[in-house]
Parts: C-alpha cells; sequence; structure tokens
C-alpha cells in the first residue's frame, strides 16, 4: 500500500495480500483494515492479522467501511470474474467490535465502494453491475434494512460523499461496469439522491475511485487506469498505467470513509 500526500510525494505505508489492491479503512484506534481472502488488521509493530472469521460467508472480500460507531461493513462478490466465472449474488456483511460477523445485506449485483453518511443512519453501496447506488437504513445493532436505489444511470465503483450529501460515482458512459470499454474516456460525477448531476469531470482512462482528502477535504482525489474489458484485466494490470489525479471539490468531504 502506497500513501500519496497533495504534493505528488508518496511511500510504502504498508504491506498488503497479493494480487491487485483492494480497500482499507481504519478502526476508531487507528489500526488499519485490509480486504483480500480474509479481513486482515495491521498491529502497531507492522504486523498483519486476521481480524474476524468470514470464511463462512464468502471466499473474499472486495470494499469495507468503518461506520462511526466502530461497526465493519465488507462486502463480496462472490465469483470469480476474472476466471470469466458466471456472476452471483453479492452480499454485504458487518463485523461487531466485539468481533462478531454475519450477514446483513443479499442480492447485489457486483457490490463495490460503500459510504456511511455522517450521522451514521445510512450506508450506501456502488452495485456496479447494475448501474446504481443502492441504500440502506442502519439499524441499532448494525442491520440494514429498507433497501431502496439511491441513484440509477451511473457506473459505480469506489464513491465519496460530501457535505452536502451528494457522491462523486462513475458515470454512465464509463462502461465498467459490465467489462465493456467501449470508449477510452472515463469520467466522474457529483450526484445527488435521486439522480440529479450537478459536476462531471472527464478523463482519457477510466476512473475506478474518488476520495474526498487534503486538509480541509476539498481535494477529490481519483484512481486512474487504462482498462479494456474483464477479459484483459492481466494485462491492465501488468501495464502498470495508474494514476491518482487530484480536482479541487465545490464542497468538502463528509461521512465515512
Amino acid at each position: 500500500m502506497v500513501a500519496v500526500a497533495p504534493d505528488g510525494s508518496s511511500e510504502v505505508a504498508a504491506s498488503g495480500p497479493p494480487g491487485l489492491g483492494w480497500s482499507i479503512d481504519w478502526l476508531p484506534d487507528g489500526r488499519l483494515l485490509v480486504t483480500g481472502e480474509d479481513l486482515m488488521r495491521r498491529e502497531p509493530d507492522g504486523s498483519m492479522v486476521r481480524h474476524a472469521d468470514l470464511s463462512g460467508l464468502a471466499p473474499f472480500w472486495n470494499e469495507l467501511v468503518v461506520d462511526g460507531r466502530g461497526n465493519i461493513y465488507v462486502n463480496s462478490i462472490r465469483f470469480g470474474f476474472r476466471a470469466g466465472a458466471p456472476p452471483e449474488s453479492g452480499i454485504i456483511a458487518l463485523v461487531t467490535p466485539d468481533g462478531t460477523a454475519r450477514e446483513v445485506a443479499g442480492d447485489l449485483e457486483f457490490p463495490n465502494g460503500m459510504v456511511v453518511t455522517p450521522d451514521n443512519k445510512t450506508l450506501i453501496v456502488s452495485e456496479s453491475f447494475a448501474g446504481r447506488l443502492t441504500a440502506f437504513d442502519i439499524a441499532a445493532d448494525g442491520s440494514l434494512f429498507n433497501r431502496r436505489t439511491w441513484a440509477d444511470g451511473l457506473a459505480p465503483d469506489g464513491i465519496c460523499m460530501d457535505a452536502d450529501g451528494a457522491i462523486w460515482a462513475g458515470a454512465a458512459d464509463v462502461a465498467i461496469a459490465t467489462g465493456r470499454a467501449d470508449s477510452p474516456q472515463g469520467a466522474v460525477v457529483r450526484v445527488h439522491e435521486g439522480g440529479k448531476v450537478t459536476d462531471r469531470i472527464e478523463h482519457d482512462q477510466v476512473i475506478f475511485a474518488t476520495m474526498l482528502g487534503g486538509p480541509d477535504r476539498t481535494t477529490l482525489f481519483l484512481l486512474a487506469a487504462e482498462f479494456r474489458g474483464v477479459e484483459h484485466m492481466d494485462q491492465s494490470v501488468a501495464a502498470r498505467t495508474g494514476q491518482v489525479l487530484t480536482a479541487t471539490a465545490p464542497t468538502p468531504g463528509a461521512g465515512r470513509p
């Protein structure tokens, strides 16, 4: 894992699991969590240990978010898309602060990035294959209920939320959601609940993830790379075309992560 500063400088921050880069977030005490075949935790001495036993729920874990109460939400697509396996319904699992894990949502079409609103009352997840953002209310025990479409007509992967409640997500004309790449151009949009788009940023590579950061959280970080479809994933990774881009956002970041 590499940490990149706003001035472009970078350094290796920690060692993660082998293969593609996956998702990270932090526990309330500052320890780093990393997804992969297991949900791993980085200890103060730099060692990586398994944080919770999720083996009975899914074989691999994709994105995660830690809410303000220390609950961890982690999702799995539950199929080997790089090997050409047919899609299966994805899930979201909850890991509570005591280490207990259980499934809290299912029937998701390739779950990806997630955010939790500042009041810890709503979780929003990217359903990449469906081209939509899906919202759930969060119960007192961390369970998810009242599932609904938050916005559709998108191509969401990694997402972030701002203080106006808008989300930065991939645009629908970027066909990463279905593994197609009919156009080399990437784009992200700032979209409000219901689907109203107020801002758009374009790039000549696909933008896979967004995050608001910097001293006042108004720097929009964009993770971009050349992508020509899932069937060419290994070549895309080997080409090492990844870039971290920045733009100034109209509203600072809010919520988690």
